[in-house]
Formats: C-alpha cells, sequence, structure tokens
C-alpha cells in the first residue's frame, strides 16, 4: 500500500494563472478524479477549511487535514511515497518540496526566483496557466488533464463526492443562477431566468437556487433537482458528482474544459464576438456575451434531456 499526499486547497485552479486566498470549491471538487487510481492506497488530503465538507467521509481518502500551521510542520516529519502538489503559491510549492518523498507531481518551487514551476513532466500544464491563447483552443477536459498530471490514463472517471445529501429528488428543474464575486462575467441575466421561469410553467417543476451560505444545504438543494440549469461554477461540478442532468450557460469559459459524462448539453452565446471565450471575470462590451443565450433555447436543451431518460 502507497502511502500518497494531495495538496489541494483551492486557492489557485490548477489550469489558470491566478492564485487566491479563497478556495475554488468548484476545482477541489474536480480534483477528486485523480483519486481513481489510488484507490485501495493511504491517501492524505491537505485542504482549505471551507473546501472540507466536498471532501468529508471520501472513501477512497484516509485522512484529510486543514491547512494550518500545525498541520504543515506535521507534513514536514512525515514519509510519502508520492506527493502530487497542484497549488502553485510560492510558499505551498516549498512546502510540497520539504516534504519526504520519493515522486513528485504538478508544482515545485523555484528557490532562484522564489516562484513556482513545474515538476518534469508537468511543464505542459505549466505553459497551459501562463498561455492564455493556448488555454482558449485547449481541447481536453480538466478532468483529462489531471489524470494526465499524474500519468494516469483518462477513461471517463467520475468525480468522487463522500457527501450523502438528506434529500430526493421533489423538482425537475433547479435554477443555479449564482455567480461569485470573482467571476460577474459568467452571469446570466436576471430577465433570462425569469423568462425561462414562464416558459416551463406548468410544464416542469422549478427551485430557485438554495443554501448559499451553507456548502451541505446547497448540496441537499442540487440533489434535489433532476437537472440544473447552471454556469459553469461549483453548482455544475456538485451536480455532475451527484450524477445530475445539467444545461450549461458558458460564455466567458473554454467550455472543453468539463466533460459531462453524457449527462449534459452545453450553450454558447448566439452572437458573432471574436473574444469569445475571454477567460476574462469582466466584460469589455457594452452588451455581455451571456445576454445572447436564448431562454427558449435552454428550453429546449431541458425539454430534451429530461424526455431521454437517460
Amino acid at each position: 500500500m502507497a502511502k500518497i499526499l494531495i495538496i489541494k486547497l483551492g486557492y489557485s485552479e490548477t489550469i489558470d494563472a491566478g492564485i487566491s486566498t479563497v478556495p475554488s470549491l468548484g476545482d477541489v471538487l474536480r480534483t477528486t478524479v485523480i483519486l481513481h487510481p489510488f484507490k485501495g492506497d493511504n491517501v492524505t488530503w491537505l485542504v482549505d477549511e471551507g473546501a472540507y465538507p466536498l471532501l468529508k467521509n471520501n472513501p477512497y481518502i484516509n485522512r484529510i487535514l486543514t491547512y494550518d500551521l500545525s498541520s504543515v510542520l506535521q507534513l514536514q516529519r512525515e514519509r510519502y511515497d508520492t506527493v502530487i502538489n497542484l497549488e502553485k503559491g510560492p510558499g505551498i510549492c516549498a512546502l510540497a518540496d520539504s516534504i519526504n518523498a520519493w515522486r513528485r507531481y504538478g508544482f515545485r518551487f523555484d528557490e532562484q526566483s522564489g516562484t513556482a514551476l513545474a515538476y518534469d513532466g508537468c511543464e505542459w500544464l505549466f505553459n497551459l496557466c501562463s498561455d492564455k491563447n493556448l488555454k482558449k483552443t485547449h481541447p481536453a477536459s480538466w478532468q483529462e488533464s489531471l489524470l494526465k498530471i499524474i500519468g494516469a490514463s483518462w477513461e471517463g472517471q467520475e468525480y468522487l463526492l463522500g457527501y450523502h445529501p438528506a434529500t430526493r429528488e421533489v423538482h425537475d428543474v433547479g435554477f443555479n443562477w449564482a455567480v461569485g464575486s470573482k467571476w460577474p462575467n459568467k452571469g446570466w441575466p436576471g430577465r433570462h431566468w425569469e423568462e425561462l421561469k414562464t416558459l416551463l410553467q406548468g410544464e416542469r417543476s422549478c427551485s430557485m437556487q438554495q443554501g448559499m451560505d451553507n456548502l451541505n444545504l446547497y448540496m441537499d438543494w442540487i440533489n434535489s433537482c433532476r437537472l440544473l440549469v447552471t454556469n459553469d461554477s461549483l453548482g455544475l461540478h456538485i451536480a455532475l458528482a451527484l450524477k445530475k442532468k445539467v444545461v450549461v450557460l458558458y460564455g466567458p469559459t473554454n467550455p472543453n474544459e468539463t466533460w459531462f459524462y453524457g449527462r449534459g448539453e452545453l450553450l454558447f452565446p448566439d452572437v458573432e464576438y471574436d473574444c469569445i471565450p475571454c477567460l476574462g471575470p469582466v466584460c469589455s462590451r457594452n452588451t455581455c456575451c451571456m445576454e445572447f443565450i436564448s431562454p427558449h433555447a435552454v428550453k429546449e436543451r431541458i425539454d430534451r434531456l429530461l424526455s431521454a431518460g437517460i
């Protein structure tokens, strides 16, 4: 049984350049695909406290450590067969390098520049993070790219969520309408949500987003819906982990980055903007591209998915 350490706090998205002190919960959840090759091994995962509920009770993780001084000092005295560091913050990279391990994947610390670099075999990933044009056209899903980091084959591995929701399906469609402050550009206009609700009235039962201040309640709400209409967000990844059907509204981000496991459809703005996907959090145009996704087109996708019986 190999001893594995995964360092994924969510402060830096694995295939994005940005670094934050606020964890990206969706990035933590989608990283769980890399657990599949380590089934049966002794896995420790270092994570930010805010993302802990996404990993709690995961059968593939033996121990979850939340990131603080105590856990850092402890890890520096332990030994591992493999350390996988998917954070690009220089301090966390330095921590990963200081842990006794035989094999390393992901990002490392450059002692000369004081910045993050890639371990051997992951240079392609570092180039993808730093080249926006390359990222715009990257054809592989995030799930496939994560498995490539550790030298594993992409075989459609699912997300692994340990949480067991306390709800059952009672709504046909959930409206996952809210967007975080980091990416307001992803938002679909409020009037479009209202029009979609009117179009579905009498045909489908709908529920507006709930549990936004409590991660467990949020997962419970998503589980109560047969299908989720959503932007590229945490809700999308939770829905996929719960094996829900999804209609995903894309604009500023690359739709190739998420594999839907045959349970979803995407919609792209019906407008000839040469900036799509811009990969930017704020739109520089007078009319954001997300305005051009039609509620009627969304309804068509909902009807198709809910009628397909998949």
